[in-house]
């Protein structure tokens, strides 16, 4: 492999619950948008989920666009049972690392997709997610799918919400419920440089103008911006996770006729540079933007983990996808009607060429619940209750109103057993739990 992250059996727990908390936020609440529910239950500190990124987190937003990148048709969901295996707008076979930790925990708060014709009323209130296939950092990103929503039309939609958040509440009420209960969750880039910068025949004219450490400076700068906007709409705590080692993913070793065992070295260092400095962004702005605090989640090494050692943890092939359009990584072409399907999904790391599987799903949930301080953590600038090591310090520093000490993760409890058993399956023989060095 071009890049790979080394392990050891020593365990951390330490950040068990801010972890918890960043899954829950990140894609968790997404689910009801399978489910076609809206649910009302008010829990704990939680207020809002709001969810922004590309297809790894997109619950249904490019359902209603008019867009070659969609997951709206089988067999996408085929494994994915709160829908009874009919394909919801998620780019996978199931669930998503959040919707299988929501799962665990029991959460209520689903957040629905802002183009949803029910995403209106009462029902933001527990969150909306604005993510997009084939959406970036970049406007032109992801042009070759027609249509996407990019990161600037996302917090474009977001200054919508955000009025209608007043006209719900009330100014002063929706500032606090925004600012103080609410959660932002960011998973994006890696289109920026798949659909984009590395691109063929698209990006010739930007590689020839722009240096790698020059592009990755545009888009850092774009999402400075971005996030200095939700920032000016009173969003405070924010969780944002790097790119991960997209020169692996079958789609990549296809266009460059890889063998097995290798990976693009040229994606992966554009991957490890941009979040080298993204992290250093984030602490930035940690220091210049009073009340904030800008969560870092390493993505890159526990994904590279699971790749590197899938046998470990009962994959048979971390190279091919399951669901393709043939040739050795099942070629470039997203899973859907015209596809061909492995008949064992939950031996594949990969669903199709770009996105992972259910299982691996699992896999990345358990190392993040289960992780240490490499895997999710706050700005070196960021002071925290308690020794600053604990995850339960800087959770609870993220909630820090008086509903904090009701808010669940923050009195740790244990799985409903209809939750449990919902993924007993998956849980049970994928257990092994590294941490990253």
């Amino acid at each position: 492999m071009a890049t790979r992250a080394s392990t050891s059996s020593r365990v951390s727990p330490a950040f068990t619950f801010l972890v918890i908390f960043f899954l829950l936020s990140l894609t968790a609440s997404v689910e009801a948008a399978g489910r076609g529910v809206n649910n009302d239950k008010k829990g704990g500190g939680l207020g809002a989920s709001f969810i922004f990124g590309d297809s790894l987190v997109d619950a249904g937003n490019n359902n209603y666009l008019s867009t070659l990148s969609r997951a709206n048709m089988k067999p996408n969901g085929i494994d994915f049972k709160a829908s009874g295996g009919t394909p919801t707008g998620r780019f996978t076979n199931g669930r998503t690392i959040g919707d299988i930790v929501g799962e665990e925990l029991g959460s209520a708060n689903y957040a629905i997709p802002f183009l949803a014709p029910d995403a209106k009323g009462k029902a933001l209130l527990a969150g909306v997610n604005y993510a997009s296939g084939g959406g970036g950092i970049m406007n032109a990103t992801g042009r070759i799918f027609v249509n996407r929503l990019g990161m600037d039309v996302q917090v474009d939609f977001f200054n919508t919400t955000r009025k209608q958040f007043d006209d719900l509440l009330g100014k002063e009420k929706a500032k606090d419920y925004i600012a103080k209960k609410s959660i932002f969750s960011i998973t994006i880039g890696a289109n920026d440089f798949l659909n984009n910068y590395l691109f063929p025949l698209l990006s010739v004219g930007t590689r020839f103008t722009q240096t790698p450490d020059d592009f990755i400076g545009d888009m850092l700068e774009h999402l400075r911006d971005q996030l200095t906007r939700l920032y000016q709409l009173d969003a405070r705590k924010f969780v944002i996770g790097n790119v991960g080692p997209i020169g692996c993913i079958p789609y990549q070793k296809t266009i460059n006729q890889l063998d097995e065992n290798e990976c693009v070295d040229l994606a992966n260092k554009l991957a490890n540079q941009y979040n080298v400095r993204l992290k250093s962004l984030l602490e930035e702005l940690n220091k210049k933007l009073p009340g904030a605090m800008f969560v870092h989640a390493n993505v890159y090494d526990l994904v590279m983990e699971l790749i590197t050692n899938y046998d470990k943890y009962g994959f048979k092939s971390a190279t091919k996808a399951c669901c393709g359009n043939g040739g050795q990584y099942a070629g470039i072409i997203p899973c859907g009607p015209t596809s061909s399907l492995c008949e064992e999904r939950d031996k594949y790391v990969f669903w199709d060429p770009y996105h992972p599987s259910e299982a691996a799903n699992v896999i990345i949930a358990k190392q993040l619940l289960y992780g240490d301080v490499k895997v999710i953590s706050p700005g070196l600038s960021v002071n925290v209750a308690g020794d600053g090591n604990s995850g339960m310090s800087v959770l609870c520093d993220l909630y820090s109103d008086e509903k904090a000490a009701n808010f669940q993760p923050c009195q740790p409890q244990r799985a409903s057993p209809s939750s449990r058993n919902r993924s007993s399956r998956r849980n049970s023989d994928k257990n092994a739990i590294v941490s990253i060095q």
